[in-house]
């Protein structure tokens, strides 16, 4: 028999499986030829017969295509290689990924339309020299760079988890704006760019200077919450005892005017570039340390 699978031999030929199935013969020769497709024998002249499990296949094939698996996945899943159930859930992941790569090329592409041409002109290269969406690995090297080196590595684990603004997958155009400055900020190798040396004296301690201003950062954060001052004079008095004691000096006015001069080039320079731009991006998780430490700043005499 030569026809459909009801006869005696309830085989089809190769253009008679693709017609039931709705493909190209060339179609149903790729997956024969990836093994895919179970054969039922050959013909006499030697020519591929399937049976209704090819049919079955072949269709079980066409529905993960149509869902993005690759045939190198498909092949996996049908061939035993791994649980179709894991096959899934990878491609399940790619999509994700992907979703949000389009969700930042939307909102990258709305800035666009919407700032005026000097802005535009100067996004371009920024959104270009950026993947999407932005890798934060070149914000962690910037901070590890101005971190003392001798900081424990769970007390820089805790600056980092704080200072690193995450990267939403749902971006506006403001955020798209935000992380471009950001990244070209963090990345500029000119002079003047890189974060501020660690404070001067044989007696700096890093490591008791990060564990008093986390607490600082903590009462002042609580007032923020509130809705109060940040500098409050409970969250002052822990920010400067932090610097006191990792200096080796005694709180007092004198120290605090010098701290207000050693402070105030921080107001200036490159760190407060960075906490304007990353401000508004950890602000919906927490406030900013960047802003708690300049309303603490701020409120030491001297400042202005």
């Amino acid at each position: 028999m030569t026809g459909g699978a009801d006869g005696a031999e309830g085989t089809w030929s190769i253009g008679e499986l693709a017609a039931r199935a709705g493909v190209t013969v060339k179609t149903v020769r790729h997956y024969s030829d990836r093994g895919l497709l179970p054969e039922e024998g050959r013909s006499g002249g030697g020519h591929r017969r399937y049976g209704p499990g090819a049919l079955v296949r072949l269709r079980e094939i066409r529905s993960l295509r149509a869902l993005g698996l690759g045939v190198p996945e498909v092949a996996r899943a049908l061939e035993g290689g791994a649980p179709l159930a894991e096959v899934v859930a990878g491609r399940l992941r790619d999509v994700a990924r992907e979703r949000v790569a389009l969700a930042w090329r939307e909102a990258s592409l709305r800035l666009l339309a919407e700032c005026d041409g000097a802005e535009r002109a100067s996004l371009l290269p920024l959104l270009g020299a950026s993947a999407l969406p932005p890798e934060t690995d070149a914000v962690v090297r910037f901070w590890r760079r101005s971190l003392p080196v001798r900081l424990p590595r769970p007390l820089v684990a805790r600056v980092l988890d704080e200072v690193v603004p995450v990267v939403p997958d749902e971006p506006s155009p403001d955020e798209v704006r935000a992380f471009a400055r950001l990244g070209a900020l963090v990345t500029d190798p000119r002079p003047g760019r890189s974060p501020a040396p660690p404070l001067p004296g044989e007696r700096y301690r890093a490591a008791v200077l990060y564990e008093g201003l986390a607490e600082a950062y903590g009462l002042a954060g609580a007032r923020a919450r509130a809705g109060r001052p940040p500098a409050g004079p409970e969250a002052l008095d822990c920010f400067v005892e932090a610097y006191a004691r990792s200096l080796g000096a005694a709180d007092s006015p004198a120290f605090r005017r010098r701290l207000a001069g050693l402070l105030a080039r921080e107001e200036t320079g490159v760190m407060a570039r960075y906490w304007k731009l990353a401000a508004p991006l950890l602000a919906p998780h927490r406030p900013a340390l960047g802003l708690l430490h300049h309303h603490l700043t701020r409120a030491l005499p001297g400042s202005s």
